[in-house]
């Protein structure tokens, strides 16, 4: 179970398990819009302040943005990603 005000588990599970290309593009941004929002909710609670399956989680999405510099993206890039007019 994910902790109070953060992206529930099951939603970001579905999210994952989608291919993008059956999600509209109203949908992509949404996605981005609120994986970004996680992000920044994850990075100003400490872990030790966290549930225990939450502070897992987010260990786990820090390692997977690191790998594939999703950190150092401008919100802007994400969209344009999302809706395909970015670099990747």
């Amino acid at each position: 179970m994910s902790d109070t005000g953060r992206k529930d588990f099951t939603t970001k599970a579905k999210e994952e398990m989608t291919p993008d290309s059956t999600k509209s593009t109203q949908d992509k941004i949404k996605e981005t819009f609120t994986d970004t929002t996680d992000r920044i909710s994850r990075g100003l609670q400490p872990d030790d302040q966290k549930g225990a399956a939450q502070q897992a989680f987010d260990k786990g999405q820090r390692a997977h943005d690191n790998h594939n510099g999703g950190a150092g993206q401008s919100i802007a890039d994400k969209i344009k990603n999302a809706v395909g007019l970015g670099d990747h």
